[in-house]
């Protein structure tokens, strides 16, 4: 090759190397296998990377941003640098086996002394041109050198012509083209040719930008026509080509110790620098690597599997490749774990989670070291966002494991170290996390973040356990209502949650909280409010406040008014309402959300709950009292009762509570009250003579007015008509064997007397045995249901004493058919038991069949027809069942005081044959007599007493018991009678 001038004096580098082969041919061999390795080895597939560092060294040297510019021409490799040029020292390194020129500068990439030779794999003739001279390395020419010398020429001849090229170093020619404006050296490598110069561009061109991120020297990498630029923004670095793709990386530099159990050429590097690097997306938000490898500053084969690069300044292996373990590794791994934290700080609190390592098979020993010493310091360290706003350890944090982005500021004060809602991201199939999703919860919904959460020991707090915390814990009702909104969006996402939220606890109306929304009220008004502030236990109604449609879906029932009124726990408390009052506490709210329902419903609705009567209020002595104890003041009860007789009046400021129908409605007394119950149960309703009526009836239930008993004597007119005016009392008064009908029968007063004294106006047929009752106002229904006559019915022994009396006295002038009835209704009343003779006096006198009054020594009771005709009309006492008459009256019957003998026989005729006694039966609807009748032209007897004398009679029944009569029809009328 042409000489030039040597300003690297590289003569004097080849006569050292060439005497020391010379010397030793075994120091020839040695270089050539040195070299040989590193070309093969570690250094292959790894020229670009080499000197992007010398570059980088170089630039930094300077003080300069660092700008690569890769090119090919004319068959030669070039890469131009900026920074700071060739110097001597540098060629001796390069022409020197692992003696870099850069030991002691503790800021530089390259260090070893050994990079360069990546060119081998290129090139055979390496030239290294720069603005202050330039060498050259030949293959061709070290082996013209070599051969010159004995020993190193037949190792030479042995290896096949496979030498150190990089050993002896020759000055570059004169007419080496010039340097690339700008650039401060370039090295030039013609290609061997099997090289490709398209795949060694493509290469570049591709690892150009992992080369900016992890030499920060660098800014600028040019390949052929593509430029690769870096640049700082903020805590960032933008990597991109021009006008096209960037990606931004979020970076955290950090130096550490690092000259313990270095190598002595290393040892002056008491300070080793790393750097975190971690992707972002086009958002700015984290885009966790997935898989990746350690890079020291370039690229090692430890495979890591960490959310961000790890570009660290460690200990390595003579071929670069892997780590070397020793103290100062432990010391870099060490700082770059606690280096960590300040990239995930760096990184929005809602994305921090992605950049925890997922647990998972370990890529290599170096990343399960990493992972390891990773999570220890994320474990321990504050930097998951709190509910709060202030960081939390995952060993002191609680995250809620439920998708309600809103819940966690509502319960930062009740979770202790709770988190806020955290970014989740979806699972690769490696098991990392990967493009970071925003949730809308507070725990992430991907099992990859759940894992990660796991093994930080970041405690989950499930539905149950919420509800175990919230239980007894007091806030505003209306912050209850904003966590039941948060927590009805998880609802609707999660299977299942509805019954694990069935504990959830409730804020009542009352100030007490109570678990389970399925034993709760929802108030639909102010009265269930009223009612649920009465902090009655049992009966639990929701503070109208904290009311929300979540409760309905976990089982919470709408507090209606018809619930509320029928509720076991208010029904009791009004049972016990009087006690209570009597005991010192105020009946007013009780009785004030009682008759607000009441209101709410209708008074109507309080018919079917008699229960209500035992409601306490107050009467106008500020005495307490059941409602169905108190009257209105204008009652129009009122007046009909004695001014000193219960019930009390209701106080006054009742009624600005309530309407007056309602306080009817509650049973507060307007008119007569109804009461019902069984007949076990009647005595204690204070009936008055209750027991007396019910040993004569066998009811199954009981509905009675009460109170009649109360009634002033002189006031009964009014009080009938006020019964018969109310639909209620009405019906009882005219039920069917009605407790109330018997007693005004027997203890009403009406002017002066019993009901029965007196007839119905519109009974006129009774009118010549009672007088007519004065007008009352009520009707007639009533008052006969009441006891006044309608018509001649006896009831018991006082009924039967008064109509004989009346029968007996002589100024009435009842007609014979009337007369007949009554006889007829005294003689039923003794056959069906409602008079008993022996507890009446036998009458002194009696109405007898013309009408007149006679002593009852003259009189008899006609028990067979026929007597008739043999005995005087005034003193003959006819009607009903003659036994029972007589037995009343204390008479003999008419057949025990005649006797007579028929005088003739007759002829004997079958009733059938004779016409008259057909016709008449088919008139009275009755059948024809069976047998035969005797028949006489004129029919007499012999009478032998009550007197003695032949007689004349229509017909006769002798003593054979054959019927005689000259009159078939009478003697018909006569055996239909019961002759």
């Amino acid at each position: 090759m042409t000489r030039v001038d040597d300003p690297f004096d590289t003569a004097t580098l080849r006569a050292g190397v060439l005497a020391a082969w010379a010397d030793s041919p075994t120091r020839f061999r040695e270089d050539a296998n040195a070299e040989e390795d590193l070309r093969l080895g570690g250094y292959a597939d790894t020229w670009c990377v080499e000197l992007a560092q010398n570059a980088a060294d170089a630039a930094r040297a300077a003080g300069v941003p660092g700008r690569l510019r890769i090119t090919v021409e004319g068959g030669e490799l070039r890469v131009a640098n900026t920074g700071a040029p060739l110097e001597a020292a540098g060629v001796t390194a390069l022409a020197a086996l692992r003696a870099s020129a850069k030991r002691d500068d503790a800021g530089s990439v390259g260090r070893f002394g050994v990079g360069f030779a990546a060119v081998l794999a290129l090139s055979d003739a390496p030239r290294v041109v720069s603005v202050n001279g330039g060498v050259a390395f030949s293959a061709s020419a070290t082996a013209e050198a070599v051969r010159e010398l004995s020993g190193p020429a037949a190792e030479l001849v042995r290896r096949e012509g496979q030498l150190p090229v990089l050993r002896l170093v020759w000055p570059t020619s004169a007419d080496e083209p010039p340097l690339p404006d700008g650039y401060a050296t370039e090295v030039r490598l013609p290609l061997r040719p099997d090289v490709d110069p398209g795949a060694l561009l493509a290469a570049a061109t591709a690892g150009a930008p992992d080369l900016l991120l992890a030499l920060p020297d660098l800014v600028e990498i040019t390949v052929g026509d593509v430029r690769v630029d870096a640049a700082a923004v903020g805590s960032a670095v933008e990597i991109g080509t021009a006008g096209g793709a960037v990606r931004r990386w979020l970076l955290a530099r950090v130096t550490a110790d690092g000259a313990a159990d270095s190598a002595t050429e290393q040892r002056g590097r008491l300070v080793r620098s790393f750097c975190w690097a971690l992707p972002l997306d086009a958002d700015g938000r984290p885009a966790p690597l997935a898989d990746d490898v350690l890079h020291a500053p370039t690229t090692t084969v430890e495979r890591l599997g960490l959310p961000a690069r790890l570009i660290a300044d460690v200990p390595l292996d003579p071929d670069r490749r892997r780590v070397r373990s020793g103290p100062a590794t432990d010391a870099v791994l060490h700082a770059a774990a606690d280096a960590y934290l300040d990239l995930v700080a760096a990184v929005d609190p809602a994305d921090r989670l992605a950049l925890v390592p997922v647990a998972g098979f370990p890529r290599s020993e170096l990343d399960a070291r990493l992972r390891a010493l990773l999570l220890d310091v994320l474990r321990g360290a504050a930097w998951l966002p709190g509910a709060d706003g202030d960081d939390v350890a995952p060993r002191a944090a609680t995250i809620l494991d439920l998708p309600a982005p809103e819940l966690p500021a509502l319960l930062v004060d009740v979770v202790p170290g709770l988190l806020a809602p955290i970014s989740a991201v979806p699972v690769r199939p490696e098991g990392h996390l990967q493009g970071t999703t925003r949730l809308q919860g507070g725990l992430p919904d991907t099992p990859g973040a759940a894992a990660v959460l796991a093994e930080l020991g970041v405690h989950r707090t499930g539905p149950a356990e919420l509800a175990d915390r919230l239980l007894g814990i007091r806030r505003p009702a209306d912050w209850w209502r904003a966590v039941y909104a948060a927590l009805e969006q998880a609802v609707d996402t999660v299977p299942g949650l509805r019954d694990e939220l069935r504990a959830l606890p409730v804020p009542l109306a009352d100030g007490r909280t109570v678990r389970g929304p399925a034993s709760v009220l929802l108030p639909l008004g102010t009265d269930a409010g009223r009612v649920g502030d009465l902090a009655l236990p049992g009966l639990h109604v929701v503070d109208p406040d904290a009311v929300h449609p979540l409760l309905l879906r976990l089982g919470a029932a709408l507090a209606e008014p018809d619930a509320l009124l029928d509720h076991p726990a208010l029904r009791d408390a009004v049972d016990r309402s009087v006690d209570d009052a009597d005991a010192g506490l105020d009946p007013v709210p009780l009785a004030e959300a009682v008759l607000g329902l009441v209101a709410e419903l209708g008074p109507g609705a309080a018919a079917s709950r008699d229960w209500l009567s035992a409601l306490a209020l107050t009467d106008v002595d500020g005495e307490p009292a059941r409602a169905d104890e108190l009257m209105l003041p204008d009652a129009a009860l009122r007046p009909l009762l004695a001014d000193d007789a219960p019930p009390a009046v209701l106080g006054t400021a009742w009624q600005e509570r309530a309407s007056r129908e309602v306080l009817v409605a509650v049973g507060v007394l307007d008119g007569f009250a109804v009461v019902e119950t069984d007949a076990a149960s009647a005595p204690d309703l204070g009936l008055d003579d209750v027991d007396r009526w019910l040993d004569e009836h066998d009811p199954d239930v009981v509905v009675a007015v009460r109170d009649l008993d109360l009634v002033r004597d002189d006031a009964w007119p009014a009080a009938l008509a006020l019964l018969a005016g109310e639909p209620e009392t009405r019906a009882a008064v005219l039920a069917p064997g009605s407790y109330t009908a018997w007693w005004l029968a027997r203890h009403a007063r009406l002017h002066g007397h019993r009901p029965g004294f007196w007839r119905l106006p519109s009974a006129t047929g009774l009118g010549a045995l009672y007088d007519p009752l004065p007008v009352t106002g009520a009707d007639d229904t009533v008052l006969a249901a009441a006891g006044v006559r309608a018509a001649l019915t006896v009831t018991d022994h006082r009924d039967a004493a008064d109509l004989l009396d009346r029968l007996a006295d002589p100024d009435r002038r009842p007609d014979v058919a009337l007369v007949a009835d009554a006889h007829a209704a005294l003689a039923a009343a003794v056959v069906e038991g409602r008079v008993d003779p022996a507890d009446l006096d036998p009458p002194e006198r009696v109405r007898v069949l013309d009408g007149s009054v006679a002593d009852v020594a003259d009189a008899v009771v006609l028990d067979l027809p026929e007597l008739v005709a043999v005995l005087p009309a005034g003193e003959v006492v006819v009607g009903g069942d003659p036994r029972a008459l007589a037995d009343l009256l204390d008479l003999p019957t008419a057949s025990e005081i005649v006797d007579g003998e028929v005088v003739g026989t007759g002829r004997p005729v079958s009733w059938a044959a004779l016409p008259e006694v057909v016709v008449t039966c088919h008139t009275l609807g009755v059948p024809v007599p069976a047998g035969e009748l005797w028949c006489h032209d004129r029919l007499e007897i012999v009478l032998h007493r009550p007197a003695s004398g032949r007689r004349r009679v229509p017909t006769w029944r002798a003593g054979d018991g054959r019927r005689h009569a000259d009159d078939p029809v009478r003697a018909l009328l006569a055996v239909l009678g019961g002759g």
